[in-house]
């Protein structure tokens, strides 16, 4: 039976670029990647090719980078004063980690420095790649009442104790 709405489903993953063989990512041989369907927290290209899947089945899924992290955007580059990083040695394609407008937690490279201004790039570092992802489905079970409520795998417990909805379309250790 395909996968529903509100079932945890636990994977097995290896991704790469399409046509590229280097692995940017994987949890082979580590802990299963455990996802909530219908909760937005894997990208959605992945969420939906996973859903003709059942346990135990495996396959080769390409995602188009508009159903992954989006196509890369020029306009989220930008220059910021120098100021901002006092005490951080920086290099270029170093990752920073911030705040974002809604206090969720936003990821930027460093594209460029000089003394007055730092060019940083807001896109994700995957944004306007094709990805493949390797995936096996270990398994596939009803979400409980706590986890489809708290949208954490685990409930309300694993979520710290709190009870808000998931934020963000992470998932695939990509995010």
């Amino acid at each position: 039976m395909a996968i529903e709405n509100n079932q945890v489903v636990a994977i097995e993953y290896e991704l790469k670029e399409v046509g590229g063989s280097e692995v940017l990512d994987s949890n082979i041989g580590q802990a299963p990647l455990e996802y909530i369907t219908g909760k937005s927290h894997i990208i959605p290209g992945l969420e939906k090719q996973l859903s003709a899947l059942t346990k135990g089945e495996k396959a080769d899924i390409m995602v188009p980078a508009a159903d992954a992290y989006g196509e890369h955007n020029p306009e989220a580059i930008d220059d910021v004063p120098r100021e901002q990083f006092a005490g951080l040695e920086l290099q270029e394609g170093l990752p920073l980690f911030g705040q974002g407008e809604n206090g969720e937690t936003i990821q930027v490279v460093v594209k460029a420095f000089n003394d007055e201004t730092v060019t940083i790039d807001y896109n994700h570092p995957l944004a306007g790649k094709d990805l493949m992802f390797s995936v096996t489905v270990l398994d596939v079970r009803d979400a409980t009442d706590d986890e489809v409520l708290s949208g954490q795998v685990g409930g309300a417990q694993a979520a710290g104790g709190s009870c808000g909805s998931h934020e963000g379309g992470g998932g695939c250790g990509c995010n």
